[in-house]
């Protein structure tokens, strides 16, 4: 996947870390920086069936003003960088989050969520939410302090021969190609001719191996853990920069409930982590 349109969400009350490190990227990838400066608004006291009180009216008011100053902000700090990007607000129900994203995530190569959104209780489950399952552009998910790149060294790939790990493979294969080494790991396979094969792992290293993909295979025992854990673990073992995985989920009436290693690798992910699903 060459990124030419980076989305980068950004939180009201966040400061300009994200930002900046969402210009560092584009920058460095060459691509256009699309920001969507992105804020929830209160409910009204008692519910929306109630008559609306002053104060809930005030309120609101104060949160569009807040919003159309830091989308002043965001154009100032990246008019002053040298690439191209475009400035846009949310201003949207708690409900009605991820729709939002989800279409503003499908006229981009790939959606950056960075540490000051993770942060974000109150809306950052529902922006995945959108992001990942209302969107087929990969995300990527940067920890706070940590320099994101599309240009990594070292790969870690999560593989369990479903479709959502197949689907992260192919949006991430300019950096799979692009990497010195790729590590394919699989957690306590079972070898069987519909799911791993005779021989785990072989299939799909021999799949990256045609397309010129430096890459060996990793069978790991958990031995109690979580397959998150020892990913985690393995990540660090191996020095990854670069996590690649499939995002795991089952819809409940309007709200996707993801996966419990998905759920995991999104809330505590040791390096930045690039999830398709």
């Amino acid at each position: 996947m060459q990124a030419k349109t980076i989305l980068s969400i950004i939180g009201v009350n966040q400061n300009d870390e994200d930002l900046r490190a969402a210009i560092e990227l584009c920058r460095a990838a060459g691509a256009h920086l699309s920001v969507l400066l992105t804020a929830l608004a209160i409910p009204p006291i008692g519910g929306y069936g109630e008559v609306s009180s002053s104060a809930w009216a005030e309120e609101r008011e104060r949160q569009l003003e807040k919003l159309g100053q830091q989308v002043v902000a965001a154009k100032t700090l990246l008019q002053s960088s040298d690439i191209s990007f475009d400035v846009n607000d949310l201003f949207t129900e708690y409900g009605w989050v991820d729709n939002e994203i989800g279409e503003r995530a499908r006229y981009a190569d790939l959606t950056l969520i960075g540490g000051g959104l993770l942060a974000e209780d109150d809306m950052r489950w529902r922006i995945l939410d959108g992001a990942l399952f209302q969107s087929p552009a990969p995300i990527l998910v940067v920890p706070k302090a940590y320099a994101a790149s599309l240009r990594p060294r070292t790969v870690l790939l999560a593989w369990n021969s479903r479709n959502e790990a197949s689907h992260a493979v192919r949006a991430a294969m300019d950096q799979l190609t692009g990497a010195d080494n790729v590590h394919v790991v699989i957690v306590d396979p079972h070898a069987s001719i519909r799911s791993n094969g005779e021989e785990p792992g072989a299939d799909i290293a021999a799949f990256l191996a045609r397309h010129g993909v430096r890459v060996s295979v990793d069978i790991l025992a958990s031995g109690g853990r979580t397959v998150a854990e020892v990913l985690r673990q393995h990540a660090r073992d191996t020095a990854a920069d670069l996590i690649v995985m499939g995002a795991y989920g089952h819809s409940r009436m309007r709200e996707w409930i993801f996966g419990g290693t998905t759920r995991s690798m999104l809330e505590t992910t040791p390096v930045p982590l690039m999830m398709t699903r």
